[in-house]
């Protein structure tokens, strides 16, 4: 099984259960993990039966940079999660990682992090 990784991705969003969230806004990091049989793209060396990293991106990009508000970093790994089943039906498991670098609470502390682990059941 072959992982194919995003790291660090970043976004500026509007998510948060505090108004000032939704209306400032803040800094987010995706980390996305994805596990697929690969055997067919290294054969071909081809696209066509491989993951493609930027169709993968684009599930990141749709729901955190998305016009949808969400106020849980939870749910946004969640719909990451679901959108990357949906596009790629050779995608066997994937993780998402979800960092809040903005965390408002008066405490400090680098970052908040959401981690979810879907697989595709048979």
């Amino acid at each position: 099984m072959m992982r194919l990784s995003i790291k660090s991705a970043q976004f500026y969003s509007y998510h948060g259960v505090k108004a000032e969230e939704q209306v400032l806004g803040g800094k987010y990091e995706v980390d996305l993990d994805l596990f697929y049989d690969a055997t067919q793209a290294i054969v071909n060396d081809d696209v066509k039966y491989a993951i493609n990293y930027e169709e993968a991106f684009y599930c990141i990009e749709e729901v955190i940079g998305g016009d949808e508000g969400y106020n849980l970093v939870e749910t946004i790994a969640n719909e990451i999660l679901q959108m990357a089943m949906e596009k790629f039906p050779n995608l066997e498991k994937a993780t998402v990682r979800v960092r809040k670098m903005s965390v408002p609470i008066r405490r400090v502390v680098n970052y908040i992090e959401a981690e979810q682990t879907i697989t595709r059941k048979n």
